[in-house]
């Protein structure tokens, strides 16, 4: 992969990410007459994300497995699921906006920590 590629991957790879937080937190928020727009793009960044981040496992260590990188993908699951989740369980929408912070923090830590 050249380094072009790779930065391009990078952006767009944390770019999606911001996305993903942002309509999830908007989800929290939104009037349930946008939910549709709502989970339309916050389903896009998710699999921006998934695929960006794959192609870059893919680039950097060849797909081996590490605990770091199944620790992110459960953080990304568990932020993409929160974004249906916020127009189901308003009433929690503290208790969710918890969840989506420290789940991004802990995947932020992951990539720069890679304890395991």
């Amino acid at each position: 992969m050249s380094s072009t590629e790779f930065d391009v991957l990078h952006i767009l790879h944390v770019t999606s990410a911001i996305m993903l937080v942002a309509f999830t937190f908007y989800a929290f928020a939104a009037d349930p007459s946008k939910r549709k727009f709502t989970l339309m793009w916050g389903g896009v960044a998710s699999l921006l994300v998934l695929l960006t981040g794959l192609r870059m496992w893919h680039a950097q260590y060849n797909m081996v497995f590490a605990g770091w990188i199944a620790v992110k993908i459960l953080c990304w699951l568990l932020i993409s699921a929160l974004t249906g989740i916020g127009f189901r369980r308003r009433a929690h929408a503290g208790l969710w906006m918890t969840l989506t912070l420290l789940a991004g923090l802990v995947a932020v830590a992951m990539v720069y920590i890679k304890p395991f």
